[in-house]
């Protein structure tokens, strides 16, 4: 397989006087282009490396994996960089340069992004769904309601893209024929969400090649996407109202926050709500809905971060009060860079194989009831898996992931998509795994958590870690409401 470079190597280090940095050991040959950005120190690779679509097969078309490896700041890197894996599925990992250049890791390894097939700039398989600028609605409505656009997505990508060939399996050996393309030996994966997933597939396929393993938040095979979105939504939303009512500024904000909430059920049950705020920046109105499945769809997303989640009760208090642009905007706000940048072709052909074939209906009505946003999102998502194209998954896929590669798995305790308990179902079946609860979402992060990584990583095992200061990881408070707030009366939706 070739390596064809396409974009840029930054300008060498060498223009600026510093030391030369290592690239990996025993690297294919290269034919490299040097392109001034004097905004960066160091040099970064970019490239894409050319690989059959159909594995299996050896045979017919290629598609280009794009990748960029930071090198390490050190002069003498340690042989075995780290591996981002993104989540989603469906979310390329390249996007993120900004962030992992400017990463501790890289201080003495290389970091590598490869955007996995389907995503980013490897074929992308995007599909134009609801939700624009032109389209504020579609941000509210709930996900794969209308069946039509991932039709149409689907006959549109059948002409670049074999749908079949775009599973996590797969893209797993895709990765680890780039590492060895590369020259890197052995690999430190760090995966979040649907990143774990990938992670632990390619720990089963690939596991002698995995120095250490790092994952937050953690979706191990046993969870069947997205069938436990309810329930797990619903354990977080319960454990808000608990520590609202056990703080005394929030119980004092909110103190009747539970009825609020079911209010607001009742109420959109009955009949949606319509507003018809200005467009940005022009005195346009336009006319949005919110249904019940658009307020509690939208209100688990928020639920995914400190920064929406610290949030949620002021949200509920404000739409009870029949606030509604304050959550509305937040709605489209957090969506718009998800429906942007997520290929939900590539999150349809992972998911529609190695998880919803897997549910049933009896699976659907036990895990869905008494949540409050019961079974419409599973149900939606088989109904589009159902004229999706159908491919395979190996043989006993569902069975857990055992490797004996040093693992480190952290989960957030608020977490409303993979909680702890899924942390706990991946560590059962890896022997030499450490699983830590932390206070938190579906993203954990600060400087405890990064002072474990980095001992994890020095080490190369979890012999000897000092998870101690967790212990003193607090959240942020709930967000109050403003003192003398009035509900607006021509505010901007997004």
């Amino acid at each position: 397989m070739a390596i064809r470079l396409f974009a840029q190597l930054l300008w060498p280090l060498l223009f600026f006087g510093a030391e030369p940095v290592a690239w990996p050991p025993n690297p294919p040959p290269l034919s490299l282009h040097e392109n001034r950005n004097p905004n960066m120190r160091y040099e970064a690779l970019e490239g894409t490396y050319e690989v059959y679509e159909n594995r299996a097969a050896g045979s017919g078309r290629k598609i280009g994996l794009h990748f960029i490896v930071i090198p390490a700041k050190s002069p003498h890197p340690k042989p075995d960089p780290v591996f981002v894996l993104a989540g989603g599925p469906g979310l390329g990992v390249t996007g993120q340069y900004n962030r992992w250049k400017s990463s501790w890791m890289r201080n003495d390894r290389d970091i590598v992004l490869v955007d996995q097939r389907g995503t980013g700039q490897s074929n992308p398989l995007n599909c134009d769904v609801p939700g624009s600028n032109e389209d504020l609605q579609g941000y509210l409505d709930p996900l794969f309601e209308d069946l039509e656009p991932y039709r149409e997505c689907r006959d549109e990508l059948q002409k670049k893209a074999d749908l079949t060939q775009y599973t996590t399996p797969i893209a797993m050996d895709d990765l680890d024929e780039l590492r060895a393309a590369l020259g890197y030996e052995r690999i430190n994966l760090y995966g979040g969400s649907y990143g774990t997933r990938a992670a632990l597939v390619y720990m089963r396929r690939h596991g002698d090649r995995v120095r250490t393993a790092t994952l937050m938040g953690i979706a191990p095979i046993s969870f069947e996407n997205p069938l436990y979105h309810a329930g797990e939504s619903q354990r977080a939303l319960d454990l808000t109202f608990d520590e609202c009512a056990a703080d005394p500024a929030c119980a004092a904000a909110f103190p009747r926050l539970r009825e609020e909430f079911a209010a607001i059920l009742t109420r959109l049950d009955a009949e949606p709500a319509v507003m018809t705020p200005r467009r940005q920046g022009t005195d346009e109105r336009v006319t949005l809905t919110l249904t019940r499945e658009g307020f509690t769809g939208a209100l688990r997303y928020m639920m995914y971060y400190a920064s929406t989640g610290r949030r949620v009760p002021l949200f509920i208090h404000q739409v009870h009060e029949e606030n509604y642009l304050p959550f509305v905007r937040q709605t489209i706000q957090g969506l718009r860079p998800l429906h942007g940048g997520l290929a939900f072709g590539m999150l349809l052909s992972a998911t529609c194989y190695e998880d919803v074939a897997r549910i049933s209906e009896e699976d659907i009505v036990r895990e869905t009831a008494g949540t409050f946003t019961g079974d419409g999102r599973v149900r939606r998502q088989k109904a589009v898996c159902e004229v999706w194209p159908k491919g395979d998954i190996p043989e006993a896929y569902g069975e857990p992931v055992r490797c004996s590669a040093p693992t480190l798995l952290f989960s957030g305790t608020l977490d409303p998509v993979t909680s702890p308990r899924f942390g706990e179902a991946a560590a059962r079946h890896l022997p030499n795994s450490l699983h830590v609860v932390v206070p938190g979402y579906h993203g954990v992060g600060g400087p405890h958590i990064e002072a474990i990584i980095r001992d994890f990583l020095k080490r190369g095992s979890i012999k000897g870690l000092d998870t101690s200061k967790i212990r003193e990881i607090t959240l942020p408070p709930f967000e109050l409401p403003p003192a003398n707030a009035k509900k607006p009366a021509l505010e901007s939706a997004d």
